[in-house]
């Protein structure tokens, strides 16, 4: 079909570009090897594909973060660059898959892509089990970080949750738990809520994430706070019980999400980056097909002031 969206990078997953107050787009996303992290930048998004990519860290062979690097996401915090990043234990690949913790890599250097880089430090949640996909974003002069849990007395992958943040290595108060995967768009292949994004506009803070397996059943779905509220009280959130972005079936478009989001060249237009497949017919476990491409699109918005996602396959 002519009007059916193309990827604007192929063979990435969980894709992050951010523009930063330089002016560069910054883009990162987990290799089809999960060894390493890739950064490319750009003064426009529509170069991002063809600029030179810089491998800022490779893991080692072995060790507590030595396999199944995922979702790298870069951001600017206390004045520092860093990386945020899941990896897994040497045993991962033979034991279980599911062994991740948080790390995080950080440089004061001008140019991320230049470094040096810090060896990875861990992101301790306060809860010793598999955590994953990380992102942080500041409001009204506090730091936030936002991530999936495993939590052992909860049915299901994981959770999404939220805490403070004293450096970009550091919480400053307990996780407290936003979203479990309870409606049946959540639990398909997995139960999960995963790949949180946040977006602060008309006077509310969203946050993205994505539910289900990672095939063909894999959407995304919303919280909404006011801006106004207390971030860290559950209470404030009121979540979508329908999915925001889905598959479209009809124009070949399957399991769109681990979002992110940023602005368009303008500083005005809002755009919606994220991951999706062209087929579903996978062999073997879908996390070892690498044919999940970044794509980018205009996030449009209701007369309510809600973002309206569209479909994954065309920019309405």
């Amino acid at each position: 079909m002519a009007n059916v969206l193309q990827p604007i990078i192929l063979q990435r997953a969980d894709p992050c570009i951010r523009r930063f107050a330089d002016g560069w787009y910054y883009f990162t996303a987990s290799v089809p090897q999960y060894d390493r992290i890739e950064l490319r930048r750009a003064r426009t998004i529509a170069d991002l594909p063809a600029a030179p990519t810089v491998d800022v860290w490779r893991k080692p062979d072995t060790g507590p973060f030595s396999e199944l690097i995922w979702a790298p996401e870069l951001h600017r915090l206390f004045d520092t660059w860093v990386v945020f990043f899941a990896g897994a234990p040497s045993r991962a690949i033979k034991d279980d898959l599911f062994q991740h913790r948080m790390w995080a890599i950080t440089t004061t250097a001008p140019n991320p892509l230049e470094g040096p880089w810090t060896a990875p430090v861990r992101v301790d949640s306060g809860i010793d089990v598999f955590c994953l996909d990380a992102t942080a974003f500041t409001h009204r002069g506090v730091t936030y970080y936002v991530w999936a849990q495993k939590e052992p007395e909860v049915r299901g992958n994981s959770n999404l949750m939220i805490a403070r943040m004293t450096s970009p290595t550091a919480l400053a108060t307990k996780p407290v738990r936003l979203s479990i995967p309870e409606f049946d768009w959540e639990i398909r292949g997995f139960w999960v809520n995963e790949g949180p994004s946040v977006l602060i506009r008309r006077g509310r803070v969203f946050i993205s994430y994505s539910a289900s397996a990672t095939d063909e059943n894999y959407c995304m779905g919303l919280l909404h706070a006011n801006e106004e509220g207390d971030l860290l009280d559950p209470r404030s959130w009121t979540k979508s019980p329908q999915p925001v972005f889905r598959t479209d079936y009809e124009r070949k478009v399957f399991g769109p999400g681990h979002n992110s989001f940023t602005v368009a060249e303008d500083g005005e237009t809002d755009l919606l980056v994220y991951h999706a497949r062209t087929y579903t017919e996978i062999v073997g476990d879908p996390l070892w097909d690498p044919n999940r491409h970044t794509y980018v699109k205009p996030l449009k918005w209701s007369s309510a002031g809600m973002p309206v996602f569209g479909s994954p396959a065309t920019a309405e």
